[in-house]
């Protein structure tokens, strides 16, 4: 009998999170589970690590074909323990999500799921991130389930290329299809908000707005504004190719 795939799963909202409970329902019948999630919510975390204190490590559940731990960690944390300590072998695909909040354009450098899925890719391991562009925890995911799972099998049947990792976002209400695209260019505009006082210490609290300066109708910013669920080829080679020559002629 030929041995199940096996599928890892982490995400930055935190094991309790109900976009990983909608993720771990829909990839079961994929493959084993196994679970490494953060203890608490991680977003925007990136692509951090945690030293010089420890890390602590909880099994929350463990039967035939599923297991499911909790890491006081980041999401980069909890693949690096699942790898080295988890799993008995390198998992053949990682998920990670359904995140709560955008990962497009520029956010996705500053993402945890996504700083899950680069290094996951990293690793050599087929790995997709998946994002509803919806902050509010209680958000609906029922229009995402039926597209995370069409994306899921697809990914499990055909693999990826080798470096290349998924970077999926989906739109508030009906998502008419799914299109592949490219990050969109914008930018964040911070406005930090202060408030009382720490002593002599001012306190301040981080907001701002997204500005999209990209109209490619193939930005993902766009396509998701446009009602369709984006899909962003990505890798972890951040080299500019491109540019390599003209950066030669000026130092070499």
């Amino acid at each position: 009998m030929p041995q199940k795939p096996l599928i890892f799963i982490t995400n930055d909202d935190g094991f309790q999170a109900r976009g990983i409970r909608l993720l771990e329902k829909i990839l079961q019948p994929l493959g084993d589970i196994v679970v490494v999630a953060p203890l608490v919510e991680q977003s925007g975390k990136s692509h951090a690590i945690t030293g010089g204190k420890p890390l602590r490590l909880e099994c929350l559940t463990k039967r035939d074909g599923f297991e499911e731990y909790a890491l006081e960690g980041t999401p980069v944390d909890c693949v690096k323990m699942a790898f080295d300590k988890v799993l008995d072998r390198k998992p053949d695909f990682l998920f990670a999500g359904i995140n709560h909040g955008a990962n497009t354009s520029i956010n996705t450098i500053y993402s945890g799921t996504m700083g899950a899925v680069t290094e996951g890719c990293s690793e050599g391991v087929p790995s997709v991130g998946f994002s509803l562009c919806d902050n509010d925890k209680e958000a609906s995911l029922n229009e995402c389930e039926a597209v995370v799972e069409m994306i899921a099998k697809r990914v499990v049947e055909n693999g990826l290329p080798d470096g290349v990792c998924l970077n999926v976002n989906f739109p508030v209400g009906t998502i008419k299809g799914v299109k592949v695209g490219h990050q969109a260019k914008g930018y964040w505009r911070e406005d930090f908000t202060s408030s009382e006082k720490d002593g002599e210490r001012s306190i301040f609290w981080l907001g701002g707005e997204y500005y999209c300066t990209d109209e490619s109708p193939l930005a993902d910013w766009r396509i998701v504004e446009n009602g369709y669920a984006s899909i962003v080829p990505m890798q972890v080679d951040f080299t500019a190719y491109k540019a390599m020559q003209r950066i030669r002629e000026i130092f070499e």
